[in-house]
């Protein structure tokens, strides 16, 4: 049977089971602060929201954070290779930079060329907790979030200790560790670290790139460390400190410049972040101050050379930001607001920057949300004062009516933006000082319910976004706003427990094209299947992850034509055994079937791996 079969009649079974059920209300508990900067319960926000915790992550067995989101609805994947490999995320089709990714609430550093996070370069050790919003967030967290906002939650919630040691294909090792402790009554520490080794594969697909054989192993290396402390000055206020920080180092296939005798295929990557602040909490009414600072060092070189030798590229960037959010319950709702403040620099010397340049933003946001009856009606409002554009304003609104019991349709109507970046606007490199920030308005309505044992909900949504930057094709190859693009989508999701077996399912269909060209976007499958099924007996725990990514385009950047990358279908199998109430082993096969095939186009994925891990609580 082949793989758009597996997809059509996957799709009706889940469509008849999610309509067999009888029905009751859906009221989820679990607690998000990501979708209005405060912390609610996930039912009460109208935004389609998935939450993963630690616990999740480990069951998965997962070693990367990109592993970690193929899994949710709404994401492609795109990863030149392996572990520790470029990598970009497209969330409902959108580009990779029209995602936000947030690390604690604070925006990850994007000083770079493309404006997007390359996600493949943050520790999963450090990750306790993802939350995903999908849909326009800009009216409350300002640019970048078009197409949705991934929260990296960093503290670990129990107090307690654990080890983790691993071993995998590809000469793959990682260890692992933190404790939380408290000291006192008032004060808690927090420490993790972990070291992590590949010796990788030859991660591109034919053997060779630009010309030049590199039949070499393309491999990554991780060390991170985190420190924290939490003191409780009373009932009501808290201060909090953090550090945290990882070396990279990655091995890459890359073109050869036969002129000046240079193969950059090494990277190496240095994250240093701080952060602290206070919290106040009485009655109704909470308030947080928060100030942060990263600065990042991203070298490109050849290792013949040296980092800074013939060839190497490097960027210097520092980031600054400043948060103060306040909420305050008001009736059956709650009304919230606050201003941000974020610097992001690039130092002189930096590849394309001889001078040091900089852009600063200040932002302005109120929230609001109110229960009706059975109506549940909310609305957000952002004004950005942008260094070099000037000011710029983004609205949201949502409405939710529950009207039959345990099921509720949804509307919305929302604009987002995109800022230029630094490298867009000021260095020497096709930057245009005039450019202004891209635009979207998106539309968007579904249905949830709870139907017998099945939680779920359907979603479809349009997004126009408009002065899309594109760089001309020919030198000085200069960034203006020219590009359309149309974005349509479907998405399904579900979760239900039979018997002793717990499912989860996503189906989507997306179509995203320029809207001048009608061409499909790269690397966006126009459909996908994602399904996880878990089951224990006796002490042992079993998973089963299926996923299938449908036909995608990309571009061959040898020749610049546009190439086909076919479907496919993947399987993991992971499997836990706890031999006492303190030690544990877990076992996963990823790729079960062994399955050839590409992410981006030219790029091997890894095929079939396994990983073994003891792991220690105390």
């Amino acid at each position: 049977m082949n793989n758009k079969k597996v997809f059509f009649i996957s799709s009706v079974a889940l469509s008849v089971m999610a309509g067999s059920f009888n029905a009751f209300a859906n009221n989820s508990d679990t607690l998000s602060v990501t979708a209005n900067r405060f912390q609610e319960p996930n039912s009460s926000i109208l935004a389609p929201i998935t939450v993963v915790e630690r616990e999740q992550i480990d069951r998965w067995q997962s070693n990367s954070v990109i592993d970690v989101l193929r899994r949710m609805p709404g994401i492609d994947v795109g990863q030149n290779g392996g572990i520790g490999q470029m990598s970009s995320i497209y969330v409902r089709g959108a580009e990779s930079r029209h995602v936000l990714i947030l690390v604690d609430g604070v925006r990850l550093n994007q000083a770079n060329v493309s404006g997007s996070s390359d996600i493949s370069q943050i520790p999963l050790s450090l990750v306790q907790r993802i939350e995903y919003i999908r849909g326009p967030r800009s009216s409350v967290y300002g640019s970048d979030a078009i197409g949705g906002v991934i929260n990296i939650l960093t503290e670990r919630k129990t107090e307690g200790g654990t080890l983790n040691a691993t071993m995998g294909s590809h000469g793959y090792q990682e260890y692992d560790g933190s404790v939380k402790q408290k000291v006192g009554d008032r004060t808690t520490l927090t420490v993790a670290g972990s070291y992590l080794y590949t010796k990788g594969y030859d991660v591109e697909a034919n053997g060779n790139t630009g010309g030049y054989p590199q039949p070499d192993r393309d491999g990554f290396m991780n060390k991170s460390l985190w420190l924290g402390a939490n003191h409780d000055i009373n009932d009501n206020v808290s201060l909090y400190a953090r550090a945290y920080g990882f070396d990279n180092r990655t091995a890459y296939d890359a073109y050869y410049d036969s002129y000046n005798d240079t193969l950059t295929d090494t990277r190496a990557l240095f994250s240093r972040t701080y952060d602290g602040g206070v919290k106040f909490n009485r009655d109704n009414y909470s308030s947080s101050l928060n100030t942060s600072y990263n600065y990042t060092k991203d070298y490109d070189y050849d290792p013949r050379y040296g980092r800074y030798g013939k060839g190497s590229r490097f960027t210097n960037s520092e980031q600054y930001n400043v948060q103060w959010g306040n909420h305050l319950l008001l009736g059956n709702g709650s009304i919230g607001g606050g201003v941000d403040w974020q610097r992001q620099s690039i130092k002189a010397g930096s590849s394309g920057f001889p001078n040091k340049e900089h852009f600063d933003n200040t932002g302005l946001y109120l929230t609001g949300q109110q229960k009706l009856g059975e109506i549940i009606a909310e609305a957000s409002v952002r004004s950005d004062k942008h260094s070099e554009y000037g000011w710029h304003t983004t609205w949201q609104t949502n409405l939710g009516w529950e009207f039959v019991e345990g099921y509720r349709v949804i509307g919305g109507y929302g604009t987002a933006f995109k800022a230029p970046t630094l490298t867009q606007l000021y260095s020497e490199w096709g930057s245009n000082p005039d450019l202004q920030p891209e635009k979207s308005k998106q539309w968007e309505g579904g249905f949830e319910g709870l139907t017998g044992p099945l939680a779920w909900r359907v979603t479809t949504y349009r997004n126009d976004v408009d002065s899309l930057i594109q760089a001309e094709s020919n030198y000085p190859y200069r960034n203006y706003n020219v590009g359309k693009a149309l974005i349509k989508g479907v998405e399904f999701t579900g979760e239900m427990d039979t018997w002793i077996f717990h499912h989860t399912f996503n189906l989507q269909y997306i179509d995203a094209r320029n809207k001048e060209t009608h061409q499909r976007l790269d690397r966006r499958a126009r459909q996908q299947l994602k399904y996880q099924l878990d089951w224990q007996v006796e002490k042992l725990d079993m998973g089963v992850t299926y996923q299938y990514i449908g036909q995608r385009t990309d571009k061959d950047y040898g020749t610049y034509e546009n190439v086909s990358l076919g479907g496919v279908s993947i399987w993991d199998l992971t499997a836990s055994y706890p031999i006492t109430s303190h030690l544990s082993i877990r076992g996963r096969i990823a790729n079960l079937f062994d399955k050839d095939y590409e992410t981006a186009y030219g790029y091997r994925t890894p095929g079939r791996e396994y990983f073994l891990t003891g792991s220690y609580n105390f």
